[in-house]
């Protein structure tokens, strides 16, 4: 079975902007406005997410039922959503002006929702904002920008680093994980030609695939204000990083699941068969609950121009402008990013935002140390509403440089003029 992790995504349909037309002709209220509420008796809220069972149960035995213990007056409704539908149902909720008052958003969403003018500017509503921004990863926390605000807080996230192979690495002769690319270029040549080992696998050019590749050799899709593609994109540092994906595949380094296919890639690591991959903290109870008897080695990504960079997954926490409880609503918010409730989630595998409980995570789960490590050097994918196209562009970009249809510099010169008019 394939286990490569593939992005969520979304699509900002025809449906999408007419969202957007009903929202304008039904006019919700300022961001910085509070919509009236019962200041005295009871408050109930609606919070939607697509958290798994065990999360699930979690939030309604122990993190809701604290949060209602020290906030008598508000009472929360949790209302579970499978991750494929929730993106959709929200669209149809705000439309219909039925949206709840706190989500649970995946990352690349938020950006489209602002853009919607569904999303209430949390930095505007709560005057403790800078509170909760500055106890947060800078990379969870930059998913929730769009056009100089905060439209949400990050709730939980992840990061990928690099898996190795300690028995294939002994075959090949190796001691330690690679730390810099030309490192792992030489890893991987000792490991084809003395273990017979694949050396790294990857499901595809996607986003979440190539992004620590090209941060990592000091490229980037765009500048900082997201207007121009053009000398980001297809500047050298981005160039590199496709050249050296191309000569791994040339070399027989790289799987070539990464043209399309499937591979095993836990059932391959256990088999000793592959010596690295790039996953996520979901994977330790995932591999461990199959292969018990097999040792997992993680490090950071190998370092570049740009140094051991990933990127950043998870999930972020958002109030929507069309609920008459937005007071209410950010006290859930604050709750939701203490440390009681954060570290309430960990142990259900949840990984947490604050950096300040780093050393009681850990304690509980010792293999999120590498991923915490990761995560001060972690960026997040392009915040951008139209994200999802722009990805699809770099995906077939990356396509045609690894089959060989297009020279790096070509095809990147091609994705960043595409790129561009999307930005606009």
């Amino acid at each position: 079975m394939r286990r490569i992790m593939i992005p969520k995504r979304f699509t900002i349909t025809l449906f999408s902007w007419l969202v957007v037309v009903s929202m304008f002709v039904t006019a919700c209220a300022p961001a910085g406005v509070t919509t009236p509420e019962a200041s005295t008796g009871q408050v109930t809220i609606t919070f939607w997410h697509s958290y798994n069972p065990v999360e699930t149960t979690q939030l309604e035995e122990k993190v809701i039922p604290a949060f209602e213990e020290a906030h008598p007056n508000i009472k929360v409704q949790s209302q579970t959503v499978p991750s494929d539908d929730l993106h959709q149902k929200l669209l149809t909720a705000i439309a219909g002006e039925t949206a709840p008052d706190v989500a649970r958003l995946d990352i690349a969403w938020l950006p489209e929702f602002a853009a919607l003018g569904a999303l209430a500017s949390l930095d505007e509503l709560m005057d403790d904002f800078d509170t909760y921004k500055s106890v947060v990863f800078p990379g969870p926390l930059s998913t929730n920008t769009w056009q100089g605000h905060y439209y949400g807080l990050p709730l939980d996230t992840n990061t990928r680093v690099l898996l190795w192979n300690k028995e294939i690495y002994t075959k090949a002769g190796l001691t330690a994980a690679p730390e810099t690319m030309d490192d792992f270029l030489a890893s991987c040549a000792k490991i084809k030609a003395d273990a017979g080992a694949t050396c790294f696998v990857d499901g595809g050019t996607y986003g979440w695939a190539v992004m620590p590749w090209i941060w990592s050799f000091g490229g980037d899709i765009a500048d900082a204000q997201m207007t121009t593609a053009t000398g980001y994109v297809n500047g050298p540092q981005t160039v590199a990083a496709y050249q050296f994906l191309k000569d791994m595949l040339d070399n027989g380094y790289l799987d070539p699941a990464i043209l399309g296919g499937s591979v095993d890639t836990y059932g391959s690591f256990a088999k000793d068969q592959l010596a690295h991959a790039l996953d996520g903290p979901w994977m330790p109870p995932l591999f461990s609950s199959q292969y018990p008897d097999k040792e997992l080695n993680f490090a950071l990504m190998p370092a570049g121009d740009g140094g051991p960079v990933s990127v950043v997954g998870g999930e972020d926490i958002a109030i929507f402008q069309q609920s008459k409880n937005q007071a209410a609503a950010a006290e859930f918010v604050r709750f939701m990013l203490s440390p009681d409730a954060q570290l309430a989630m960990v142990a259900a595998g949840q990984m947490p935002v604050r950096n300040d409980i780093v050393d009681e995570t850990v304690a509980q789960q010792p293999y999120f140390q590498v991923f915490f490590d990761q995560l001060k050097t972690a960026k997040a994918r392009l915040p951008h509403p139209n994200w999802p196209k722009i990805e699809a562009v770099l995906t077939d970009a990356g396509q045609f440089i690894l089959r060989g249809e297009k020279t790096p510099q070509a095809a990147l010169d091609d994705a960043a003029a595409e790129i561009d008019q999307l930005l606009q």
